[in-house]
């Protein structure tokens, strides 16, 4: 028989954080180790370089459509079932990855491994919240957002290493031991969750689904045909936002609405939903920007740029274990505002960034921009959910997920957008200056001036540094002021009381 306890009386309370953090690293790990994989997958699979990104688009989307119905799905067949098969489903999907002999294959296991893993990681942190009484719930978030902030950061490193050492296809074996250990131990482990029988809502669902995948498809394909010159992204574009404004229609004019409208009367809830965007622009557009940049424009190989960009991944740590108690006795809104001032102190640094200088700025600026994310992410996820019912909490995390992926998907493709735009204007600009007429390209290299074929060829690739450099800071500059502007919103934060729980604690069984 099993019996109903609080969360004080969850037994093994540790094995289960380290078994869900586990499969959440995996998870998360995914959304960034393979792109650095992706050239050496060509010849394997028979893929040109333009249609290889479907692997990283497939499963970009797959996992967008899939996350939104998480709540729906814990609730019909219980939160621990969901999350086992989620593991399991995913581990296998990357084997499967990981020996698969076309594109056509390659694209269809990453689309399983997206619907698998959507799950994940609303779900650790709805079982961290669960399992974990009030008091300890900004321990409980460090540790979540460590996985998922540091993952990004060390994916690309170790998906580089892999890939030389071994072969691209270890970028997926790896999740099996890893997988192995996280399902045996939920197992074991994993409090049950009593399920709660609810009505699916077929059309909220496929609207929110067609908004979300389109959005997501343009964004991760604007790049390959020039954005709103092709007719692909304007039928992506009016397919997000008719879905998106169905979805709006249908949750205010619906009461069994795909997602429970009095969701977004919290406050706390929604300020967050804002926050938890801004965090996934900062984070993944400068992991996309920062390795490009020191390959292209510092020579630096994969393993290198990997070491340059690891004490971002250590000042994030460092700020997540010092997170976790003060949160407990400073105002989380006071954390939030140091951390976006830290965040933004890191950007206004890498706007000094210049092609002489050595790898000491990236390394400061990368520690200072881990702890100020560090101190924004944890109290953000406590405070967030602090006044919010228990009944909401997988709905609201799958919604928190979707969030921070989409900010992270507009994020990358504004500041990519931004960069080729602005490098291709700040190249004519500066190419206009080399030419016979100027004074002082005769003073710096008067065979240049003269038109000497070798020297005009240097000149050039000067030129091409300067411009993409300049470029680069204009993104770090953008990201700076985005990072300023949602400061002020930190006063639309509550501080919880002390005794608000939002509720009783969700019913818990143990084995």
């Amino acid at each position: 028989m099993s019996a109903a306890v609080d969360s004080h009386e969850v037994k093994h309370r540790g094995l289960i954080t380290v078994s869900i953090m586990l499969a959440t690293i995996m998870q998360v790990l995914d959304t960034t180790i393979a792109n650095v994989a992706l050239p050496n997958m060509v010849g394997d699979l028979g893929a040109s370089q333009d249609t290889i990104n479907w692997v990283l688009t497939s499963y970009i989307v797959a996992a967008a459509i899939m996350t939104p119905v998480t709540g729906w799905l814990s609730d019909r067949i219980g939160r621990r079932e969901l999350f086992l098969t989620s593991v399991i489903g995913f581990t296998i999907s990357s084997m499967l990855c990981g020996i698969a002999w076309s594109l056509e294959t390659m694209v269809l296991f990453r689309v399983f491994q997206g619907l698998f893993g959507a799950a994940i990681v609303p779900l650790s942190q709805t079982f961290l919240l669960d399992i974990n009484p009030k008091e300890r719930h900004g321990q409980a978030m460090a540790m979540w957002g460590a996985g998922i902030m540091v993952g990004p950061i060390v994916g690309p490193t170790l998906g580089g290493w892999l890939t030389e050492t071994l072969n691209w296809r270890y970028v997926f074996f790896v999740n099996l031991p890893v997988g192995i250990i996280a399902v045996l131990g939920c197992t074991a482990y994993l409090p049950h969750v009593a399920k709660r029988l609810r009505g699916f809502d077929f059309f909220g669902f496929a609207m929110l689904s067609l908004g979300v995948g389109a959005l997501q498809l343009m964004l991760d394909r604007g790049a390959e045909v020039d954005w709103f010159s092709a007719v692909e992204i304007w039928i992506e574009l009016g397919l997000s936002i008719t879905g998106f404004w169905v979805f709006i229609v249908h949750l205010a004019t619906r009461h069994d609405a795909f997602i429970d409208p009095a969701i977004f009367k919290d406050r706390n809830f929604v300020t967050g939903l804002v926050f938890i965007f801004v965090i996934g622009v900062i984070l993944l557009a400068s992991l996309a920007l920062l390795p490009p940049m020191l390959s292209r424009l510092f020579n630096h190989s994969t393993i290198t740029t990997g070491l340059v960009m690891a004490p971002r991944g250590v000042g994030t740590m460092i700020s997540m274990i010092l997170v976790g108690r003060l949160v407990r006795v400073v105002d989380a809104r006071i954390l939030v505002v140091t951390g976006l001032s830290l965040t933004s102190w890191s950007l206004y640094d890498m706007t000094g960034f210049s092609p002489q200088m050595d790898d000491w700025l990236i390394i400061q600026s990368g520690i200072i921009q881990g702890l100020g994310l560090g101190l924004v992410f944890v109290p953000l996820s406590t405070i967030a959910f602090a006044t919010l019912e228990p009944r909401f909490r997988t709905d609201a995390a799958s919604l928190f997920s979707l969030v921070r992926n989409l900010g992270s998907s507009i994020g990358i493709s504004v500041v990519t957008v931004v960069l080729t735009r602005n490098t291709q204007v700040n190249h004519s600009e500066l190419a206009a200056s080399i030419n016979p007429f100027n004074p002082n390209l005769q003073g710096i290299s008067p065979g240049a001036a003269a038109g000497n074929p070798t020297l005009l060829s240097q000149m050039d690739q000067l030129v091409n540094q300067q411009a993409a450099m300049i470029s680069y800071v204009d993104d770090f500059k953008l990201m700076m002021i985005v990072t300023l502007c949602a400061i002020p919103l930190a006063l639309l934060l509550r501080k919880p009381k002390a005794a608000a729980a939002g509720g009783g604690a969700p019913a818990v069984h143990m084995d």
